[in-house]
């Protein structure tokens, strides 16, 4: 991998992008949301890779799956309307079969199209699958660190902003009521993240990206967690009641130790 290649890579996402614009200006929102989205996943995982000391052409095989990351979306919203994969298709897989039929990857070595597709097709897988090298492991885990930082700074700056100029599958659609699943609830406890199957409402949602901090896997990604403020800020969003703030310290306590254990190492 080489810069050059990365720059070719980036004209070929916005051409790519390009195609699924859309005159109504509430799916184009949507678009835009994706296209911002992948801006900061590639410079967080490029960020996470400095910190790891990564060499330069690793560096930019990170930042090469963190633009790659959700090409799936594009499909998946003109198809479906919506960025729910349980009611439409699994955009990490859907992301590896636009890169193969779009034969992006097509002048790298091969092991470097291996890295990216997997990368991208288990991205958003609930684990991380059983990967027949180190390399590919290492590079899942940048990009979904990368992007459930980013996912935070989108859902919660989403109830900061104006509803008119809200994305409205940042939230995806999910009815807004006072009630969430106690499964959400034991996830976090159990420190494992919470199954979108039990996804019901808006509060199930922050719950569930609540119960993500046990899946972070580097020290820059809980440095990240804590300077973007967002336990607190997810907290915020939830009912103000004992056993919300009982989760709150319980996080806040846990990625404070995790911080520590991971700066020692």
């Amino acid at each position: 991998m080489n810069r050059a290649r990365l720059i070719l890579f980036k004209e070929w996402f916005e051409t790519y992008a390009r195609r699924f614009y859309s005159p109504d200006p509430a799916e184009q929102r949507n678009i835009y949301l994706k296209i911002e989205h992948t801006a900061r996943v590639c410079d967080i995982i490029a960020a996470i890779s400095r910190d790891l000391s990564l060499d330069a052409d690793d560096m930019l095989l990170a930042e090469s799956i963190g633009l790659f990351h959700d090409i799936g979306r594009f499909p998946q919203f003109a198809r479906y309307k919506t960025f729910r994969d349980s009611i439409s298709v699994n955009h990490g897989r859907l992301g590896a079969e636009v890169l193969a039929e779009e034969k992006t990857l097509q002048d790298l070595p091969e092991h470097e199209q291996e890295i990216i597709t997997t990368a991208v097709k288990f991205h958003n897988a609930y684990t991380i699958p059983d990967l027949p090298s180190d390399d590919m492991v290492l590079f899942l885990k940048l990009v979904r660190d990368a992007d459930k930082l980013d996912i935070w700074r989108i859902f919660t700056g989403y109830f900061e902003m104006p509803e008119e100029d809200r994305a409205s599958e940042a939230a995806l659609g999910l009815p807004d009521g006072p009630g969430y699943s106690e499964e959400m609830i034991a996830a976090i406890y159990r420190n494992r993240s919470a199954s979108i199957s039990y996804l019901r409402t808006l509060n199930d949602f922050k719950l569930m990206q609540l119960s993500w901090i046990s899946d972070l896997n580097f020290s820059a990604s809980f440095r990240l967690l804590q300077e973007g403020d967002y336990i607190n800020r997810l907290i915020s969003l939830l009912p103000d009641n004992e056993e919300i703030q009982k989760v709150s310290s319980f996080l806040r306590a846990y990625a404070a130790e995790k911080a520590r254990l991971d700066e020692a190492g």
